[in-house]
């Protein structure tokens, strides 16, 4: 009996040697978070400044696709260098007074560059003049050099003796300064007259020495020629034969804008077909009835 436990114990003792075992330890708080601190990865300083680039104002707005931001410029520019001349400033400016005094400062190199080489030098409303040390000066070109009403007086003269016609409101009120005294001081002087096509005014010479009276006779064998089977083409062709010039009108002209007809499109025409007459001599039948 004794023998018998005994090596019941032995063969228990001999398995738990045999059988491994799996120890637990417990860890520590303070190590797992360092350890998973360790595991994250780190943005560098490098890679936040790539990420989130910093764009600045100037570098924005003389980047190359900002055409339009451009162009306002120079329309402010040209705007500006108007109501200067129409106020009576003509002194000319450089383009760093331009900028000052429409507070332009903050546009970048190259918008300045453009306006200084391509803008401001090919805009047919602005005028260059370089001065003595080789920089480029800027004045508004107005379409006719007016000064005062004098001035203007003797434009729409020379108009008037060389046949040239009138003078547009908008150009003398964009060429002369102070434009609306002078206009009021010239008023019976000039002629007021509407343009049919746009409706623009355009001004005349009023010579008072075509101004005469006219025999009633006259009147009465005037009015008694008739022209109503003639055009104005022919009237024109008699004038011009007899040494009158007729005034042109040099204004602008619509564009007639010719209609496109569409072709018709080529169908074919149902072609029936055709019995061989010609070949009713040739040939032959062979019917078994026959």
């Amino acid at each position: 009996m004794d023998s018998a436990l005994t090596k019941s114990l032995e063969n228990f003792k001999r398995r738990a040697i045999a059988t491994p075992t799996v120890e637990t330890k417990k860890r520590d708080p303070a190590q797992d978070s360092s350890s998973k601190d360790a595991k994250k990865p780190k943005l560098s300083q490098t890679s936040n400044s790539s990420a989130a680039p910093k764009i600045e104002i100037n570098s924005y707005k003389s980047s190359a696709g900002s055409s339009q931001y451009k162009f306002g410029v120079l329309a402010r520019i040209v705007k500006y260098m108007r109501q200067r001349h129409q106020r009576g400033e003509t002194h000319t400016l450089n383009l760093e007074e331009i900028l000052d005094e429409t507070n332009q400062l903050d546009v970048g190199s190259k918008v300045k560059q453009w306006l200084a080489t391509e803008a401001l030098v090919n805009n047919p409303k602005i005028d260059v003049t370089p001065d003595g040390a080789g920089e480029k000066r800027f004045l508004f070109k107005a379409p006719y050099r007016l000064k005062d009403k004098k001035s203007l007086l003797r434009l729409l003269r020379q108009q008037d003796l060389k046949g040239l016609g009138g003078v547009l409101l908008e150009d003398v009120q964009e060429s002369l300064p102070n434009c609306e005294k002078a206009l009021k001081a010239l008023q019976d002087e000039i002629i007021y007259i509407n343009r049919q096509m746009d409706k623009k005014k355009v001004l005349f010479y009023n010579d008072r020495t075509a101004n005469f009276v006219v025999d009633e006779e006259f009147q009465k064998q005037w009015r008694a020629v008739a022209v109503e089977s003639m055009d104005d083409a022919k009237i024109e062709e008699y004038l011009e034969k007899q040494g009158i010039r007729s005034m042109q009108d040099h204004g602008i002209k619509k564009q007639v804008i010719p209609i496109k007809r569409r072709k018709p499109a080529n169908r074919r025409k149902n072609m029936k077909p055709r019995d061989n007459e010609h070949l009713a001599d040739v040939l032959e039948s062979y019917d078994d009835n026959k």
